[in-house]
């Protein structure tokens, strides 16, 4: 990775903090960093840094997990975790076949810079749906959580989640919406997310290996964010209660947004 400029690292730290940020707290913000990734690996190496950027950010999406599941050790339900879990590794091993497809030439190279961006959109609405159906439980406090429609909406999510986090490590809003359909308390919504997410993301190692995108050479990257990352993730509950977090969360799927139309046009 010699062709970072200190400008490039500096950028790649202040996306290794902001997902620490988002797995301690502010959920969402992790996407701006799967954004800045992308684009900073294709400005330092072209074309072929944006499958490569998708490799560099997993072993820090681990050190941050690790941290938040540390955090919220005692708020874990794992009923829900064993429902998304075998759906979400099945649709992994989609996302996998699929990414191999992305890798062979510059041309598929691009179409694989579209589609990371179209997921980062897609999550942008998914998260403000997200929002506006935790607005409508806390008007109606009738849950309807029965057993086969739970199992129902974790295969459907499970699936699209799988794919979504091998191809851009971008699913954080596919299992928070599902999550939030399951009525989950606040500190079980973060550490059930957080275990699943460590879970899934170890199990991607693998297979990103056998992809050629995460290497010897790119660990030697992602070991130096794991700092900033865990930094963010211990830091977050306490920099929400002193900063306006609307304004913050606006701005943060403001420049989400202004990234994926970035990777698409």
């Amino acid at each position: 990775m010699e062709a970072l400029s200190y400008t490039h690292w500096t950028i790649l730290c202040l996306g290794s903090l902001i997902m620490g940020m988002s797995k301690g707290g502010l959920p969402g913000a992790g996407n701006l960093t799967v954004a800045m990734y992308a684009l900073v690996l294709e400005d330092a190496i072209g074309l072929a840094g944006v499958p490569l950027s998708v490799g560099l950010l997993l072993p820090v999406l681990i050190a941050a997990d690790l941290t938040a599941t540390l955090v919220y050790r005692k708020h874990t339900e794992w009923k829900f975790i064993f429902r998304l879990l075998p759906c979400f590794i099945v649709g992994t091993v989609f996302g996998w076949w699929i990414f191999d497809y992305f890798q062979e030439g510059d041309g598929r190279v691009r179409q694989l810079k579209y589609v990371i961006g179209s997921i980062l959109l897609s999550m942008t609405v998914l998260h403000f749906l997200v929002k506006i159906r935790k607005h409508d439980k806390a008007q109606d406090s009738r849950v309807e959580n029965n057993r086969q429609g739970s199992i129902i909406l974790g295969l459907f999510f499970g699936l699209l989640g799988g794919v979504a986090t091998m191809l851009a490590n971008a699913a954080g809003p596919i299992a928070q919406l599902y999550l939030l359909a399951m009525a989950l308390p606040k500190y079980a919504f973060i550490g059930t997310s957080a275990w699943l997410f460590l879970i899934v993301n170890v199990i991607k190692v693998p297979f990103m290996v056998d992809l050629g995108i995460i290497t010897i050479d790119s660990m030697s990257v992602s070991c130096w964010m794991f700092i900033p990352a865990v930094i963010g993730a211990c830091v977050a509950p306490f920099i929400v209660k002193h900063i306006n977090q609307l304004l913050f969360e606006k701005l943060v799927w403001f420049f989400i947004v202004l990234a994926g139309l970035r990777m698409i046009l």
